[in-house]
């Protein structure tokens, strides 16, 4: 009797999420001041609002209660996951939190990052385990998806057996009113929680890969001075190079994609569902046609890509998470995950990063 070899993988055993319930409609900016090259944008704020919805396909976003900052609305994402799991939080042997901003208080642009927001996290959510390691990810919008190949990593060393990844963000406190691209930005938190599973076939987490272009790339967005040329205050917001960004997207994601499914030793058709970073609704679009493309395929299927940046806008890190826990739960249209698939975890921002992963559930 042959023996059968059995291999670690990481497996996703919980979802949670938290979706602000403050609504942002574009109206919220019909009264905007928005500048350009420091003066002030000769077309009439309906019309900004309305091309900008065209080009980005997002009409709302969500922003955060006063009172909450990243950590809180994190912890009831991650308590969900915990639930979602039905594990003890005891078992937990990391606990990693990707952002970018730290915890900001309602109209202060100060961050927050002492002790770091894992460490608050932990507390938050009294977990008494000093062999539950807290620690934060900075990466940019791919912080979520990083935050799990490193997951991946400790489950694979057998450093670790159980690991929650969370993203979550406040980007409406460090965004410049000033500034029409502060349109595109959101609040919110998703968690996720990898177990290692043995299997003598593929499972969980399968392939990977990352890039970092740096040196030609990383000023696309960075933190910078108000439009506003009058401000005379020392704060900085979140700016982007939206076109050359776009560009940047479409040029290099598709291939990084396409190497993380080739190192999977499976083909583009086998694909049953994507999970993309909601940065812009057509820049997304456009990577897939692109990843198509690189395997002679003309068109990409229906019912292949979820997308909520139409009504959560982008909330960074924690878009591909919170999008995976609304799927999971069937709370997106058309959506579901099934035993056997085979799904694109993959996203793109500051750095500039770029990275994707192959899971099978």
């Amino acid at each position: 009797m042959s023996n059968i070899e059995m291999n670690l993988y990481s497996v996703i055993i919980g979802t949670g999420s938290f979706i602000p319930d403050h609504v942002v409609s574009g109206d919220a900016f019909l009264d905007s001041t928005f500048y350009e090259n420091g003066l002030i944008l000769d077309k009439g704020n309906a019309e900004i609002i309305s091309k900008f919805s065209e080009i980005t396909e997002i009409n709302e976003r969500r922003y955060a209660d006063p009172a909450q900052v990243s950590s809180n609305i994190a912890t009831i994402a991650a308590q969900r996951a915990i639930d979602n799991a039905s594990i003890d939080k005891e078992s937990l042997d990391y606990i990693i939190f990707c952002h970018n901003f730290g915890d900001i208080k309602l109209n202060s642009n100060r961050m927050d990052m002492l002790p770091a927001l894992a460490a608050k996290v932990k507390q938050a959510l009294d977990i008494k385990n000093p062999d539950c390691v807290a620690y934060d990810l900075i990466f940019g919008c791919p912080g979520w998806v990083q935050g799990s190949i490193q997951a991946n990593a400790l489950i694979k060393s057998g450093d670790a057996k159980r690991v929650m990844v969370i993203g979550a963000e406040t980007l409406s406190r460090i965004i410049d009113a000033h500034d029409r691209d502060s349109m595109i930005f959101s609040d919110g938190a998703g968690a996720v929680i990898y177990e290692a599973k043995s299997s003598a076939e593929p499972i969980g987490l399968i392939s990977h890969k990352t890039q970092t272009y740096a040196v030609d790339y990383g000023s696309l967005l960075v933190m910078g001075r108000s439009h506003n040329p009058d401000a005379c205050n020392e704060n900085a917001y979140l700016k982007m190079n939206g076109r050359k960004l776009y560009e940047f997207a479409v040029s290099y994601v598709p291939q990084v994609i396409k190497t993380a499914i080739d190192k999977a030793g499976i083909d583009i058709l086998d694909i049953n569902i994507v999970f993309i970073h909601q940065a812009n609704g057509k820049m997304d679009n456009a990577i897939m046609k692109r990843l198509f493309k690189l395997y002679n395929q003309d068109k990409v299927p229906e019912n292949l890509v979820p997308m909520t940046i139409s009504w959560l806008g982008n909330s960074s890190v924690a878009t591909i998470p919170t999008l995976l826990d609304l799927v999971a739960k069937g709370l997106v249209k058309d959506y579901e995950i099934k035993k056997g698939q085979y799904a694109v975890f993959a996203s793109v921002g500051a750095g500039m990063h770029i990275n994707a992963f192959i899971y099978r559930f």
